[in-house]
This record gives structure tokens, C-alpha cells and sequence, in this order.
């Protein structure tokens, strides 16, 4: 297991886990980011990753990324 910050660009990746507070998981969980659903890094643009979750591109910064395990 890995932080999505480390995540190959492109691969298709599936979510185990989710950290930090309740708050946290709530607002990942509103963008998309579910145990066991598949994302993938599109790209990186100055530290922040670009992700395809549910059909979507999400931006999200790398301190939040790296609250996504996969």
C-alpha cells in the first residue's frame, strides 16, 4: 500500500483506505474517492495531481493525496 501521490501516471489504481480526520473523508468521499473504487493520475502540475475518479478529472493537492492510500 502506497500513497496516491506516489501512483504512476496512467496506471489504474484501486483505493484501500482513507485517512485523516472525519471532515477529510467526507470531502474526498463527496469528490468521488470510495474503498475499492478505481482512479488513475492523469497528471502532475506543480505538486498537485490531476485524477480520473467516476469518469471525472478531480484536482487535488498532494497533502490530500497523500491521504489516499492505494
Amino acid at each position: 500500500m502506497m500513497p496516491l501521490s506516489f501512483a504512476e501516471v496512467g496506471a489504474p489504481q484501486i483505493i484501500k483506505r482513507i485517512g485523516g480526520n472525519p471532515e477529510t473523508k467526507k470531502h474526498l468521499e463527496d469528490l468521488g474517492f470510495h474503498i475499492g473504487g478505481e482512479i488513475s493520475v492523469v497528471n502532475t502540475i506543480g505538486g498537485n495531481l490531476i485524477v480520473n475518479v467516476m469518469e471525472c478529472r478531480v484536482a487535488v493537492s498532494r497533502e490530500l493525496a497523500n491521504k489516499i492510500m492505494i
